[in-house]
């Protein structure tokens, strides 16, 4: 099944993560970027008035991409991964899914946190988003292991 590894990293957390797997399970990597690039202020989650907080608190926002490059047309499976924001996906996320057709394909979650799960409402908002179906995610420590991200997708691979 022709295989996609797409994620945004803000911190490089889920960068080292989506590269772990794409290497075990030998799929193209596509990093999901912004046309302007976060800031550490933007980042501040406790500031009401950073930009990030603006975004996730406005569910209609889909900031810009820097480009809409991911060979996603080829791909029957893409794996999404990114940080969990808000309890979801970040909104450039989002401006990602809603960029490509995902119709047929089948889309699977990622996330990495310090504690938050993967959501129960991320799943339905990425197929909504996408026209994709979204099959069952998870959230995976920053250390996760090459071999235990393997025996993860490997069930969707095949």
């Amino acid at each position: 099944m022709k295989t996609l590894v797409a994620y945004f990293s803000a911190g490089g957390v889920t960068a080292g993560v989506a590269q772990r797997l794409a290497g075990a399970i030998q799929a193209p990597l596509y990093e999901i970027r912004p046309a302007v690039p976060y800031t550490k202020a933007d980042l501040d989650w406790t500031d009401k008035q950073s930009r990030s907080t603006v975004e996730m608190q406005d569910p209609s926002c889909h900031p810009d991409l820097s480009d809409t490059d991911a060979p996603v047309a080829d791909a029957e499976l893409v794996f999404v991964g990114y940080p969990v924001w808000w309890y979801r996906e970040p909104s450039i996320v989002d401006s990602f899914l809603a960029a490509y057709d995902f119709s047929g394909k089948k889309v699977v979650l990622f996330a990495t946190s310090g504690g938050s799960g993967i959501g129960n409402e991320a799943p339905a908002r990425v197929a909504e988003i996408s026209g994709a179906e979204v099959l069952p995610g998870k959230r995976f420590a920053p250390d996760v292991s090459p071999e235990e991200l393997q025996a993860w997708a490997e069930k969707y691979c095949s």
